[in-house]
């Protein structure tokens, strides 16, 4: 009886206290959704967000930019060889989940034994129109020094353009983002896309982890041409909070709500390892 009350009775109170302090606080100034928004409603910002799957799609490989030096290019420059592209949306500036998805990439291309600039470029494509190649170098710098592989740096490509050639591309791919005035944020979906040699896009990866098996499969099978099949689409969202209203969005409650039944998962296994190392500890005795 006293070990099912240390570890069931135990993590049990504080789940309901965790239930209640997430209620309490959704109740409370700050955690209620936008004034004038059903509940079940997403938030405008999030409504023109999307991130479809345009297999076989061509890229406009004539589009122009300006690369991390500065220096105009063509997006066809990275494409018509022998590699394929792994391409990124993203903007240098962002405070959540861009840099997540740089990290989640070259983690995932860390351990694989094809090198970029060798066997595959990366190409990432900043959405915001006001950023500069300045912005992009550094950014360049900071992927460089955590991806560690000599002579990559003629793989990594961070590139800067005007509003209409961004449009231009992102329509293309699929790839919808909005402004949000209120957060002074942009709101979008996170993921990359593998490309064949040519620039048509053969396969999407969505999430901010991206699995080094997968990122192989999808590399070799773009750089033979071919083009993947619709995966199953799980979003995540860079739009969290409005400072206007003083209120976060219904995507951060869902994460809340998401956190705490991942905790509750966690604990409930943790009691059941528990009890069965005591029923062994008495059964030995």
């Amino acid at each position: 009886m006293k070990t099912f009350t240390r570890y069931v009775l135990a993590p049990a109170a504080l789940a309901v206290m965790a239930g209640v302090s997430v209620l309490a606080q959704a109740d409370a100034p700050g955690l209620r959704p936008a004034a004038g928004q059903p509940a079940n409603a997403m938030p405008q910002a999030l409504q023109q967000v999307k991130f479809d799957q345009r297999l076989d799609s061509q890229l406009p490989l004539d589009a122009t930019f300006k690369d991390d030096t500065g220096r105009t290019v063509r997006l066809g420059d990275y494409f018509g060889g022998e590699r394929p592209v792994v391409l990124a949306f993203v903007y240098y500036e962002c405070p959540m989940l861009c840099n997540q998805i740089l990290n989640g990439l070259v983690s995932g291309v860390g351990v694989l034994d094809q090198t970029v600039g060798t066997d595959f470029d990366v190409v990432a494509i900043s959405f915001d129109a006001r950023e500069t190649p300045t912005q992009a170098a550094a950014k360049k710098a900071t992927y460089l020094d955590r991806y560690q592989r000599p002579g990559s740096e003629r793989g990594w490509h961070f590139l800067t353009g005007d509003e209409a050639t961004i449009k231009r591309v992102t329509d293309t791919a699929g790839f919808q983002f909005a402004w949000d005035a209120a957060s002074q944020q942009f709101a979008h979906a996170s993921g990359i896309i593998v490309t064949t040699p040519g620039g048509k896009l053969s396969r999407y990866l969505f999430g901010i982890e991206y699995p080094p098996r997968d990122l192989k499969f999808a590399l070799m099978e773009s750089s033979a041409g071919k083009i993947g099949s619709v995966v199953d689409q799980v979003l995540l969202y860079c739009y969290h909070y409005e400072p206007a209203t003083g209120s976060y969005s219904l995507v951060a409650m869902n994460a809340v709500r998401m956190g705490g039944v991942v905790t509750m998962v966690a604990l409930l296994g943790f009691v059941a390892i528990s009890l069965r190392r005591d029923n062994r500890v008495q059964a030995g005795h």
